[in-house]
């Protein structure tokens, strides 16, 4: 399987998905993207087409804490920011959207610190 097959193949489950859940104001979709390097989430308000908060692994505060870490730990500390900065802004549920990934490894590392910092999903 070529590596545009591939990505291609992620592009079509992430469609897939997407036509059954989409973000609300009352209950915005915690979006998962993984690079092979980085790991990026993001709360979408889908009704009004706006990103309410975001956290990255190449986040500016993050950043430093992300040195010497596997990616898994670093998917942990970035689901622990995007829970924060959601809580903070007065989100608590949220729809998990795993971007067209597998619920394993780095993106259910985001999502169970995610849980553990107090989104409901």
């Amino acid at each position: 399987m070529g590596v545009k097959n591939r990505s291609v193949a992620r592009i079509r489950r992430h469609a897939r998905v997407r036509k059954h859940i989409s973000g609300t104001s009352e209950r915005p979709r915690l979006s998962v993207f993984r690079s092979l390097s980085e790991i990026y989430a993001q709360v979408i308000d889908d009704q009004a087409g706006r990103t309410l908060v975001s956290a990255s692994s190449i986040d500016q505060e993050l950043r430093a804490k992300m040195k010497g870490l596997k990616k898994i730990e670093q998917a942990r500390l970035v689901g622990e920011a995007i829970a924060e900065r959601a809580k903070s802004k007065g989100i608590k549920r949220v729809v998990f959207d795993r971007g067209g990934f597998r619920y394993t490894g780095r993106v259910k590392a985001l999502a169970d610190s995610a849980r553990e910092g107090g989104l409901e999903f």
